[in-house]
């Protein structure tokens, strides 16, 4: 369920209810069937198009439900700060976004990892398909993009990222886990700066180029041997 009301000031607020039931769900506890609940708001201001001005995009969740026999209570905020100069060349925009996400502590009978249920893996850096996700975790991700002539984009970012909880491990964007907790208490997960070239050939047609680079944190050396990622791909797409 999900419900959108214009308020003043080209201000939009989002709220909704999303339920969940998935049978032989994987955390770093363990493995149960998952009944999650999740119910949350938005409160957001579009990209300046025409005048220079703020935007932002601030998020909050809070989730409950069933693992197997334990609870569940789990929570995140995320948050996006930009602003633009639609006016002056390359209509350069800088923003920073900042998120965290609650972990678990296996110890306790309530589990605490939160769940983006289907997240978009750009959203946390152009490592789209690899690299840690949105789960137990906080990040620092600041952000530059222009716009160049003959409708070409650039931008570049660097993402940092901690765990929350120091008992809970590494998961990948889609949700599986990579890293279990248990073989070392360091929080830092690592960094990746990353650029990304798009190109609107016509109404139609795109190309898109994006690489980037995962650089291994204490935690990932310290639990198997940390080697940093080099990441690139390739896109082509055609709109009817």
């Amino acid at each position: 369920m999900y419900g959108v009301r214009p308020l003043k000031k080209s201000l939009t607020l989002d709220t909704y209810y999303l339920g969940l039931d998935r049978k032989a769900a994987v955390f770093n506890r363990g493995v149960a069937d998952e009944l999650r609940r999740s119910i949350g708001g938005r409160l957001s201001r579009p990209i300046a198009q025409t005048k220079p001005g703020w935007d932002f995009d601030y998020e909050a969740l809070w989730q409950f439900g069933s693992f197997g026999s334990a609870n569940i209570r789990a929570w995140t905020v995320a948050s996006e700060t930009g602003y633009r100069f639609p006016a002056v060349p390359l209509k350069p925009r800088f923003s920073v976004k900042a998120d965290i996400s609650s972990g678990d502590d296996p110890r306790t009978n309530t589990l605490g990892t939160f769940n983006p249920l289907f997240p978009k893996g750009n959203y946390f850096g152009v490592l789209a398909t690899a690299g840690p996700g949105p789960i137990n975790f906080i990040d620092v991700h600041p952000h530059v993009e222009t716009a160049l002539p003959h409708n070409l984009t650039v931008s570049f970012d660097w993402i940092f990222q901690w765990r929350e909880s120091l008992r809970d491990g590494v998961y990948s964007v889609p949700g599986f886990l990579i890293i279990a907790a248990g073989k070392s208490n360091a929080r830092f997960v690592g960094d990746r700066p990353g650029t990304e070239v798009h190109w609107q050939a016509n109404r139609h047609l795109w190309f898109q180029a994006e690489y980037g680079v995962f650089y291994a944190g204490k935690f990932v050396k310290e639990s198997q041997p940390g080697c940093n990622l080099n990441y690139w791909a390739l896109w082509a797409g055609y709109k009817f």
